[in-house]
């Protein structure tokens, strides 16, 4: 092959080379496009859909208001809303913090010794498969705050599954690495410092977003037990209230806004996790083909 011929076909790999990378930045966009499009696209379908079953069939607004109704009640009702939402945000945001102070630290105790493992994980299996609508009642008889006693069965609801995953994660780091870290006598501090907390970042991501969608139920089915004892608490108590008024599209507004809150919650989460992960670990780096 002369030097030529050699020449010509670098040039035409480089070439195919860019035309595949550019074709793969291509897919990518489009995929982020259909990401933002395709939701709202079937959004929009299905608000369209229930304005026109609720207009054709003249339903009354007591049995199933309209989407426009329930955006004029979230407005016009908003005063009272935005107080319950705050409440229901703080009891959901303290839960949380609880159960992820909680979980890692007892997650690290049980990386560390296989015995407090076993002893005690048992037990949060138990307050874990524990309906939450079940002990809240006693939990409300026996704690004088009613906050408090709501802070509680959000934090039972959000505290598996960081346990769990941060645990699964600290026993997961590569046994060839623990291997080494002990050949050359490293501490366990360092082995859990270096090794183990970078093994089960992930792991505990992935747990603190699941956790936080369910600190947000464990808050508004816990409001819910509450019930009359709850006044002028969050925004389940708005709920209950509104049905007893038949007061449907503010019951409405406020489960728009319990949406809303569980949205953000699980795009804070996953955006924190991309920013964590995006720069050394495979599931949150991108492939360039």
């Amino acid at each position: 092959m002369t030097p030529r011929e050699a020449a010509t076909d670098l040039a035409a790999e480089a070439s195919d080379v860019g035309r595949r990378l550019a074709a793969a930045r291509e897919a990518r966009r489009r995929e982020r496009l259909a990401r933002v499009l395709a939701p709202l696209v079937v959004g929009l379908v299905v608000l369209s859909g229930w304005d026109i079953f609720v207009r054709v069939n003249e339903v009354p607004p007591y049995i199933l208001p309209g989407p426009l109704l329930v955006l004029r009640s979230l407005v016009d009702d908003w005063g009272t809303l935005w107080p319950s939402l705050l409440i229901t945000v703080e009891i959901t945001v303290l839960a949380l913090a609880v159960a992820t102070f909680g979980g890692l630290l007892l997650a690290v105790l049980f990386a560390q010794s296989k015995w407090i493992e076993l002893s005690f994980f048992p037990y949060a299996v138990v307050l874990q498969v524990t309906p939450v609508i079940a002990i809240a009642p006693l939990i409300l008889i026996y704690v004088d705050n009613v906050h408090a006693a709501l802070l509680i069965c959000a934090w039972i609801v959000a505290f598996f599954p960081i346990l769990s995953n941060t645990t699964l994660g600290l026993n997961s780091a590569d046994h060839n690495l623990l291997a080494l870290f002990r050949l050359y006598g490293a501490t366990r501090w360092q082995t859990l410092r270096h090794l183990r907390l970078p093994s089960a970042m992930p792991y505990f991501l992935a747990g603190l977003r699941i956790a936080g969608g369910l600190s947000l139920i464990g808050a508004i089915v816990a409001e819910f037990a509450a019930g009359s004892a709850g006044t002028a608490s969050g925004l389940a108590y708005r709920i209950l209230e509104s049905g007893y008024r038949l007061e449907i599209p503010r019951m409405f507004a406020a489960l728009l806004l319990i949406s809303l809150t569980g949205i953000v919650i699980f795009l804070a989460f996953t955006l924190l996790q991309h920013l964590v992960l995006r720069r050394w670990h495979d599931s949150a780096i991108r492939s360039e083909e």
